[in-house]
């Protein structure tokens, strides 16, 4: 029988010992021995995956080791079962295979041969889970056998258990330590994983193993030089070119110096050189990418001419090393050396089997720099043809335009192509992507359009730009900050590390995963924590209510916010785009689109106050107040105002402006009274907002409350002619309540403030108007006659309205057109003709209204 043929059967002794055991079982067990025959429970295969997990192997106080005199000889019947399996596997009747294995595991549960069998026949009959299971216990019980383990880390690739895979792998290595293909795909797995470390020590393993090799030797310097280990990965290259005095692979020696020469270590590099130089290649030339480099070395340390000595041998070879010679040029642009980088590029552009398609664009830079405008607009129009995406070159290409006054052409060629369809810009990802959708691109078109004066175009193009970047700034999305995880994905991390499964062999080791994943996972396991102990508490607190608890999982769950960088980088902090966003409110309010101005004032605002002036805050705050007063929602402009009243509590023309904001507020005035409570208590000696407060209670018909306000006021400035009339016209409308008792009293004091406001006006029009007015209300139509005449016998000149700084007054100058705007007799005639109808001369009525009331 394969598999058994070697094993040997003297020892009958022993193998009547067992017999006799197995008849004494069997007529102990009964009919029961049928069943367990057909299928083994699943207690007994999760007995022999503890017995065999080294996490669970319980301490026996035993001897180690086997019996002595045994080895490795198994009983007749144990021969028996692996033969009867053998057969019925090769006639493939492989249930009967695998009941007859079942019960050789129950006599000889270390055997891995039978495991090994049973696996085979799981595979067979397509159950590759139960198949896996059973190679893996075969392979613990048999863990030199690097075949078998070779086999498994094929299979647990095809999982895509990364944990599983680790562990079989380092098993196939410590089964064959020689093998360095499996090292290599150890190193291979790790540097997929993200663990550097691990990756570059596998492949230093492999260089120790294999000298020569040096693949291995490069790899390993490389992942050491990105896990930030420098000094270490230069050790281990220099380490083999002194091992290999006599020869050394030049990649080595060129890995090396790149190394050295990206760490700035250019003195370092050139020693390099020149030692490989009097070692390798004594009496000969180096090799020509040595020599550039070494020429690129020199250059850094700022020995020109010896920089040009060495990278002279690129003149005659530039059409094969066009890689040098890019890279020889750009090191002499980076470090300010145009003439010298012009030199090299030419010789690029001259060879016509050159294809680099951002030559062009270099060439250009460099006449940028010396200075020569047109063979600049010459390369960069070339540059363009071939690179069409390529924005720097528009931009460089569109200023040098602009310098030679040729904006029109600018615009065209920032401008969208004619074909662009906007529409189609989700549809495509490349369009998405094209170069009129740029910031960068409709930042310098806009700044073409302001300096030309088109306010129409250039809020049309920058206006998208700073709303989604103010939305962005505004709402914290630039910044990234911890997302929040259902519940389910702090699960599958946690899971991840500590590998909770009952069913597979590994249940109880512990998962390769890295540092990272341990980290993430520790941090997930606190966080379910809190979330359970937080969820107990309110389920606590609602059963102590009285009240039924239902958990709230659903509404704690959040999408991840993902990273996401604004189309204008830097909009709040450069002073140029400042001022920007002050030119781009000032055209939106000169195009009449306020809302949109008020909206950009409140992001800026709110996002901006950390790192805007104090001064271009103040003058956004004017221009949203000034805004305000045309729209009907003037939520906005109500914060703008406020603030400003707050910075100047004792100017008039800010309290004008204010004022003239209040009756739009609507869903506001809650706030405004607030505020004016507020600022009263800490300025008391301040008279405008005990003024606006009258001005609100008479709006309510609270006249007495009107009148306490004003007279307040009127404590503080008795000379006012303004405190005054409010004052008289507080108390004559208080005398038409029904409630008041002395109201000859109220009317005479009311018309002793208006008398006031007589003499304080110099005797004016409308202060001989507002008395009048006065007397008609209260009844003294004989009083009201005599002043209404005083008010037709004179002629009151225009003055110009008061305006607020900033203000734009074209709507209120266009309601005034007509002169007389200042003149209040017809006002005067009109009240006087109804005096006169009410009295019953009529005659006069209509001769009063034909006099001052109608028109030539």
């Amino acid at each position: 029988m394969s598999g058994s043929g070697n094993l040997p059967l003297d020892y009958e002794a022993l193998a009547e010992k067992k017999r006799k055991a197995l008849a004494d079982m069997q007529g102990s067990e009964g009919s029961s021995k049928k069943a367990r025959k057909e299928d083994i429970s699943e207690g007994i295969m999760d007995e022999i995956m503890q017995t065999l997990n080294c996490g669970r192997r319980r301490k026996s106080s035993k001897k180690r080791g086997r019996r002595k005199g045994r080895g490795n000889k198994l009983s007749p019947q144990i021969q028996r079962i692996v033969g009867d399996a053998t057969l019925h596997y090769g006639n493939g009747r492989f249930k009967e295979a695998i009941t007859v294995l079942k019960e050789g595991v129950q006599l000889e549960p270390k055997f891995p041969h039978l495991y090994h069998m049973l696996g085979l026949s799981y595979k067979a009959l397509g159950d590759n889970k139960r198949a896996f299971q059973f190679y893996i216990i075969a392979g613990l019980l048999k863990p030199k056998d690097p075949d078998l383990w070779k086999l498994l880390f094929t299979w647990s690739i095809e999982q895509e258990n990364v944990s599983l895979t680790c562990h079989c792998l380092s098993k196939a290595i410590m089964a064959d330590p020689t093998d360095i293909s499996l090292r290599y795909l150890q190193a291979s797995l790790y540097d997929e994983l993200g663990d550097y470390q691990k990756a570059a020590e596998s492949y230093e393993q492999i260089q120790q193993i294999s000298p020569d090799n040096v693949e291995a030797l490069k790899s390993g310097a490389k992942l050491y030089q990105k896990c930030g280990q420098i000094e270490r990965s230069f050790a281990i290259l220099e380490g083999y070119l002194e091992g290999h005095q006599d020869e050394a692979d030049l990649s080595v020696i060129n890995l090396l110096v790149s190394m050295l020469m990206q760490n700035n270590a250019y003195e370092r590099a050139l020693q390099q050189i020149e030692q490989a130089h009097a070692i390798y290649y004594s009496g000969k030339e180096l090799p020509i990418n040595l020599k550039t480099k070494s020429g690129i070395c020199h250059i850094h340390l700022g020995d020109i001419e010896k920089a040009e000595v060495f990278c002279s041998v690129l003149q005659s070879m530039a059409h094969d090393h066009a890689d040098l010679v890019t890279e020889v040029a750009d090191t002499f642009m980076t470090l300010g050396h145009v003439n010298s980088a012009l030199k090299y590029y030419n010789m690029l552009e001259n060879d016509d089997g050159i294809d680099d398609d951002h030559l062009h664009h270099k060439i250009a830079q460099c006449y940028i720099s010396t200075g020569e405008k047109v063979l600049a607009i010459k390369f960069l129009r070339k540059a363009l043809e071939r690179l069409e995406n390529n924005v720097d070159a528009r931009l460089n290409l569109a200023s040098l335009l602009i310098e030679d006054s040729k904006e029109d052409e600018a615009i065209s060629l920032l401008s969208p192509p004619q074909s662009f369809d906007l529409q189609n810009i989700n549809k495509n990802s490349d369009t998405s992507k094209s170069w009129w959708l740029n910031g960068k691109i409709k930042l310098k078109l806009c700044n073409i359009y302001r300096a030309k004066g088109m306010m129409e175009d250039f809020v049309n193009t920058i206006l998208p730009l700073v709303q989604e970047s103010l939305y962005i700034e505004s709402l914290g999305i630039k910044i990234k900050v911890r997302r929040r995880l259902r519940d389910s994905d702090l699960f599958e991390r946690v899971k991840k590390v500590d590998d909770r499964q009952t069913d597979g062999v590994f249940c109880g080791s512990r998962p390769m995963v890295t540092a990272a994943d341990r980290l993430k996972a520790s941090r997930a396991r606190k966080l379910l924590q809190k979330k359970a102990a937080l969820k107990e508490e309110k389920k606590a607190a609602a059963l102590a209510a009285g009240l039924d608890w239902h958990s709230d999982d659903a509404n704690d769950e959040s999408e991840e916010e993902h990273f996401k960088e604004p189309p204008l980088v830097n909009l709040l902090k450069d002073e140029e785009q400042q001022d920007l966003i002050i030119d781009l409110c000032k055209a939106l309010e000169s195009l009449e689109r306020y809302y949109e101005a008020l909206d950009i004032i409140k992001l800026v605002l709110k996002s901006g106050h950390n790192f805007f002036p104090v001064e271009k805050q103040q003058q956004l705050r004017s221009l949203g107040a000034q805004m305000a007063y045309y729209t009907m929602d003037s939520k906005h402009g109500f914060d703008c105002i406020k603030h400003i009243v707050q910075q100047h509590p004792y100017s008039i023309t800010a309290w004008n402006c204010y004022y003239k904001v209040l009756p739009r507020s609507g869903k506001c005035y809650s706030r405004h009274c607030k505020f004016l409570r507020f600022f009263r208590s800490k300025h008391k000696d301040c008279i405008p907002p005990i003024v606006i407060s009258g001005h609100q209670f008479t709006v309510l018909s609270h006249h007495q409350d009107a009148a306490r306000e004003y007279l307040e006021a009127y404590k503080l400035l008795p000379e006012n002619p303004l405190i005054n009339l409010c004052v008289g016209t507080a108390l004559i409308n208080l005398t038409l309540g029904l409630r008041l008792q002395n109201k000859h009293q109220c009317i005479a004091q009311g018309l002793a403030f208006l008398y006031n406001n007589l003499r304080l006006c110099e005797n004016s029009q409308e202060a001989l108007y507002n008395i009048g007015r006065a007397c008609h209300h209260v009844g003294l139509v004989t009083l009201a006659v005599s002043y209404y005449e005083k008010v037709l016998a004179m002629k009151e000149k225009d003055h110009p309205i008061p305006k607020l700084p900033n203000e734009n007054w074209d709507h209120a100058v266009e309601n005034h057109k007509k002169d007389g705007y200042c003149d209040l007799r017809r006002e005067a005639a009109f009240n006087l003709h109804l005096i006169y109808r009410k009295c019953g001369a009529m005659d006069l009525a209509r001769q009063v209204l034909k006099d001052h009331c109608t028109f030539d």
